[in-house]
């Protein structure tokens, strides 16, 4: 990281925007930290005596061998199937009519999605570029790394990796951006680093499509990595899963994908693995 980057970046343990991160509220973004409802829960002693059972007492490459396996078993979905799924996965918890948007934490009509200015689009937060699986079923069409998000905000994203810095974003306070690089608001810097981490984990290059990795460096172009790793770990650390997220998780395992992102289950196998 530049010393420029390095000036850019706001610790995210300042006190307010810990207590934010820590309770899952976000003053820009209240419907996607509320109470989620819908998926009953399984718990996770339930999870671990038989989804998770293979990967106990793992670290490390053995740990993510072990999940890669278990989440592999999926059901695909098709890009026009992601429409409808994401108005269940990413709906608001206070307006069942609406879903909440990843960056820009706005409240939005489900009905309002396509490509005009004003709504909302699919976003790959693992960047279809970076690894050239686009949108066919596989890597581009997997809704635990895609989430509603502003036509126009999703395009300044673009293809950049992760990183800390840069200027603030219009049209969505909170989140900055620079040449080469994206930083999502406080409130959800810990989902995007987890559903990275899930790709890296999913997608081994053992199925036709590329082997997905994070690496601790941005800039990384068409190549299979995302950036940065160092950051991403951080994020995930500072904002741990709240309700919405585990709500997702548990909706897409319910009735979509019937796979989990284990990092939002078991937050601690970031480091384990990394």
């Amino acid at each position: 990281m530049s010393s420029r980057r390095r000036f850019y970046a706001r610790p995210l343990l300042a006190t307010a925007a810990s207590i934010a991160v820590l309770t899952g509220v976000a003053a820009a973004a209240p419907a996607a930290t509320a109470t989620a409802p819908a998926a009953a829960t399984t718990s996770l002693t339930a999870l671990d005596d038989t989804y998770y059972q293979d990967a106990l007492g793992k670290t490390g490459t053995a740990l993510k061998s072990s999940l890669h396996t278990i989440i592999s078993d999926q059901t695909k979905l098709s890009y026009s199937q992601v429409w409808e799924a994401l108005k269940n996965t990413d709906e608001d918890p206070a307006n069942s009519s609406n879903v909440v948007l990843l960056y820009t934490g706005r409240s939005q009509s489900k009905s309002s999605n396509g490509g005009s200015v004003g709504q909302w689009n699919r976003e790959h937060v693992w960047a279809k570029s970076h690894g050239d699986f686009g949108t066919s079923t596989g890597p581009g069409t997997d809704i635990h790394h895609l989430r509603p998000e502003d036509v126009q905000v999703n395009s300044i994203r673009g293809n950049k990796d992760f990183d800390n810095g840069g200027s603030t974003v219009s049209g969505a306070p909170g989140n900055y951006t620079d040449s080469d690089s994206f930083e999502p608001r406080d409130a959800v810097k810990g989902d995007v680093a987890r559903m990275i981490l899930y790709m890296a984990v999913r997608y081994e290059g053992d199925d036709s499509w590329a082997d997905l990795e994070p690496n601790n460096s941005v800039n990384n172009g068409s190549a299979p990595y995302i950036g940065r790793l160092s950051v991403l770990k951080q994020w995930s650390q500072e904002d741990p899963p709240n309700s919405f997220e585990r709500n997702r998780n548990e909706v897409i395992f319910d009735e979509y994908q019937h796979n989990r992102n284990p990092f939002i289950d078991h937050p601690e196998w970031v480091e384990a693995i990394w």
